[in-house]
């Protein structure tokens, strides 16, 4: 069975989660190639430290040229603030490896292209991160979706909250300032999860009018002081794509300020015949509803079981977390290197990536100037 070994640069809470999920690698059942990590790097020693209890890494370093030199690294995940991205993602691909990349793809949409066109002048399989869509119910979404019994669709909803931000004690942190978030804050924080399934679905907004919020300008620093946060904490975008040659509304909210939301991932399209939506505040639930003339218009309840795209050993009965989705991105990732992933969903490609900083940017035009912008295709 053919191996590909990982390095990861960026030893935080999702470079941990990474090899964590790296370590469960055998739970994929049946599955074509194996997966490894063996290098990690991070400037802060006790990041790197935490990475010694995993026994297939070789090397630990805080220098990531060190990293990307090593012969034994077939593709390396990226993992740190947004302003770092452009510089680490262009060097990982200059080193000859491939590249699963955090969102948002770079800072902003200049920065995006420029990964984009670098990986395909170089001939590098690059994809982004976004672990929802790979849950059962988003996966079952889109077999719905698929199976073409909705009649036209009328609307769709996606959308992303947190409460993470609701108390104004919490301390300033990098994504809370543009100059390290960058400019179109929350969107580029948890907009990726938003338009992965639009995206590749062909839905494209060709007009977005955007209602933005910025709640708290200023929080603690840590050192008993304030600290501005210039980043956008809540975004709603009102947009109009085109499928079957009518025009379908489309809203995408993205929002970190959400009462009663810790981590709130959901999906929801209608149409004239029938309808489904799925939400991880339920994470077994999926929502169907079909419309039969004569009768009673009704949604129903289906319980979802560990149900993935790409099985494991976990009995079909039991719940799917967030390690589980992660472990199913990343085998997306594998799999569509390989050319093993068949009709399954894959992870957003570098052209997706660009297509979302389009959307995003045409957010901001539209909230300064209070009017409905067509993103720059």
């Amino acid at each position: 069975m053919k191996t590909i070994r990982f390095g990861i640069i960026g030893g935080g809470l999702m470079g941990r989660e990474m090899a964590s999920a790296l370590g469960r690698w055998f739970a994929l059942d049946p599955f074509p190639v194996r997966a490894e990590l063996v290098a990690v790097c991070d400037l802060q020693q006790s990041a790197r430290e935490w990475f010694r209890r995993v026994p297939t890494v070789r090397l630990i370093t805080e220098n990531h040229h060190e990293l990307l030199a090593h012969p034994d690294v077939d593709a390396v995940y990226v993992a740190v603030p947004h302003h770092l991205h452009e510089g680490l993602y262009l060097d990982v691909l200059r080193a000859g490896k491939d590249l699963l990349a955090e969102k948002p793809f770079g800072i902003d949409g200049k920065a995006a292209r420029a990964i984009r066109d670098e990986a395909a002048r170089l001939n590098r399989f690059v994809r982004c991160s976004s672990e929802f869509p790979f849950t059962p119910g988003a996966q079952r979404v889109l077999r719905e979706i698929a199976g073409g019994g909705m009649g036209h669709i009328l609307e769709i909803v996606a959308g992303f909250h947190h409460s993470s931000d609701l108390d104004p004690d919490k301390p300033v942190n990098w994504k809370r300032q543009v100059k390290t978030c960058g400019p179109t804050g929350v969107m580029a924080d948890l907009g990726m999860h938003v338009v992965h399934i639009p995206l590749r679905l062909g839905w494209q907004p060709r007009r977005v009018y955007a209602q933005l919020q910025k709640i708290y300008s200023e929080r603690p620093d840590g050192r008993g002081g304030m600290a501005p946060c210039d980043t956008w904490d809540n975004a709603t975008l009102h947009t109009d794509v085109e499928i079957d040659g009518r025009e379908v509304p489309m809203r995408l909210e993205t929002k970190r300020l959400a009462p009663s939301e810790t981590n709130t991932w959901f999906i929801e399209v209608l149409g004239t015949d029938g309808g489904v939506r799925y939400s991880t505040k339920e994470p077994k639930t999926l929502w169907t509803f079909a419309r039969e003339k004569g009768k009673d218009q009704m949604w129903q309840r289906a319980d979802l079981g560990h149900n993935m795209a790409f099985p494991t050993v976990t009995g079909g009965i039991f719940e799917a977390g967030f390690p589980d989705f992660l472990l199913q991105m990343i085998a997306a990732f594998v799999a569509e290197r390989a050319g093993e992933l068949g009709d399954r969903l894959g992870c957003i490609t570098p052209d997706e990536a660009v297509m979302s900083h389009h959307i995003f940017e045409a957010a901001l035009q539209s909230h300064s100037s209070k009017s409905a912008v067509a993103p720059s295709w």
